[in-house]
């Protein structure tokens, strides 16, 4: 009775697995789902009794059987049932030496199927039964005892082929045993031999089943609740007999092409995110939509900015534009005063329109006067000493400079080669500042004078004649306009 205790509690622990596991609304094959099935069976018995040698007999069946409605993988039936049949077997210390005992059986079941695939239902039944036994010989005529009844489980396990819309073959293996009582030892007339008896089955079977729905398109979903007739055969549907959409973006997943879709992403008609603009990037993703046909994006779907100017390069005509450096919106460096120089290389900003101006955006200054002061006739020999001849000529200057303030005095001050380079260059400078000193002290600007100490710089004449070292020794004096 242990055996058939765990049986039926393996049974029932399936079918509570089975009725949980339509938690994700998708439609499952259960062609058996609220349909009756008629069926005949036809088998051996092997008996195992008090006689040492079992012999093969036969046994007939008949079953009526309800599917309950559901839209699981696992069907629940309940059933009633009737057969006939014979055990037997062969001893030589039982009396009768040979046994045929008849019976016949009455009883009632549940079942569990879990389906295969769409034609393949491997099943578990249990049922409890009434059974008249009629222990007898091998001659069939003689009762070894009078006819008794017995309570009996009846443990089955199955499997159904179907064939067509309709039918099925069934192989069934099963046993009968009598309940726990004084009975259950004495099916072969035999009480309380040395073995129990019991009673194995195995039946060939064809059922017949009542009001299955049609299915047109073969998809698991009767035709009456079929929401999507003509699904093509193979794909996998939901309760309503529609494909399966698992990413919900309105393709089915047996033409979606794009799987794992993200949700409220926009599709195509294979399941793809539509890129309206064509660049490469999806909508749901494209931070830059409807840009131009053939401009080469970002991962964002940006047109790309190779300098980081904040003009995309398909609109850039200034490429390579240095970091930092202001833009209009060709991509172009500002040049706020129209000089031609840009306004990050522009040292000069505001330069009045019309200047003529160098690389660094400034003014070129325009030389209009040279004054060329003679070194021996205007200061005291190898001094910065001005001698009272230049004064004149550095007056005129001077009305000039502080005549015009857009004028300036570049004032270089020159000698020859005599000496060292270094004494040169500081008499040099001495002479220059000694003018720019006189000019200044006749009311010059100072910011108009520029005092360049030269040396041995730039000779005018050679240095190796007397006239030639008294030429080189000079201040030019360069008025420049701005």
């Amino acid at each position: 009775m242990k055996k058939l205790l765990f049986v039926l509690l393996v049974s029932f622990g399936l079918a509570q697995i089975g009725f949980s596991q339509n938690s994700s609304g998708v439609k499952v094959v259960n062609t058996l789902s609220g349909v009756v099935a008629l069926t005949g069976e036809g088998g051996i018995t092997i008996g195992q009794s008090d006689y040492a040698t079992n012999k093969i007999q036969f046994l007939g069946k008949g079953t009526l059987e309800y599917f309950v409605p559901m839209s699981d993988r696992v069907s629940f039936g309940m059933k009633i049932y009737g057969a006939k049949g014979y055990f037997g077997g062969k001893s030589n210390s039982i009396n009768p030496p040979i046994l045929k005992t008849a019976f016949h059986l009455i009883g009632a079941g549940i079942s569990l199927t879990f389906p295969l695939g769409e034609r393949v239902y491997p099943y578990l039944a249990f049922g409890v039964s009434h059974m008249w036994t009629f222990p007898r010989d091998n001659s069939n005529d003689k009762d070894i005892v009078p006819m008794f009844k017995i309570i009996t489980w009846n443990p089955e396990i199955g499997i159904r082929i179907m064939v067509g819309d309709n039918f099925s073959i069934n192989l069934i293996g099963g046993l009968i045993a009598g309940k726990n009582d004084g009975n259950e030892d004495k099916l072969d007339g035999a009480i309380r031999g040395a073995f129990k008896d019991y009673i194995y089955t195995g039946t060939f079977g064809i059922s017949y089943y009542i009001g299955r729905e049609t299915d047109s398109d073969g998809d698991g979903v009767g035709d009456p609740r079929d929401m999507c007739p003509g699904t093509p055969m193979g794909v996998t549907v939901d309760n309503f007999g529609c494909p399966v959409d698992s990413d919900n973006d309105g393709v089915a997943d047996y033409m979606d092409k794009c799987a794992n879709t993200p949700a409220g992403a926009k599709v195509d008609a294979s399941g793809c995110p539509l890129d309206s603009d064509n660049d490469g990037v999806a909508d749901y993703m494209d931070k830059c939509a409807n840009t131009p046909a053939g401009v080469s994006v970002d991962s964002k779907g940006c047109p790309v900015d190779s300098d980081n100017d904040g003009v995309a390069d398909y609109l850039d005509n200034c490429p390579d534009t240095p970091a930092g450096a202001k833009v209009d919106e060709k991509g172009c460096p500002l040049d706020s005063d129209g000089d031609g120089v840009a306004d990050y290389m522009d040292n000069c900003p505001d330069t009045p329109k019309g200047r003529e101006v160098d690389k660094n955006g400034c003014t070129v200054k325009k030389v209009v006067k040279v004054e060329v002061m003679s070194g021996d006739a205007n200061f005291a020999f190898n001094k910065a000493v001005l001698l009272p001849k230049a004064f004149a000529s550095l007056d005129g200057l001077s009305e000039t400079l502080k005549a015009n303030s857009d004028y300036s005095a570049r004032i270089e001050g020159y000698t020859d080669s005599i000496g060292s380079e270094e004494y040169n260059l500081k008499l040099s400078e001495r002479r220059a500042q000694a003018v720019a000193e006189y000019l200044a002290s006749k009311g010059v600007n100072r910011s108009q004078l520029q005092v360049v100490p030269m040396g041995e710089a730039n000779p005018v004449a050679s240095n190796k004649t007397k006239t030639g070292r008294a030429a080189n020794r000079r201040v030019e004096i360069k008025i420049n306009v701005q």
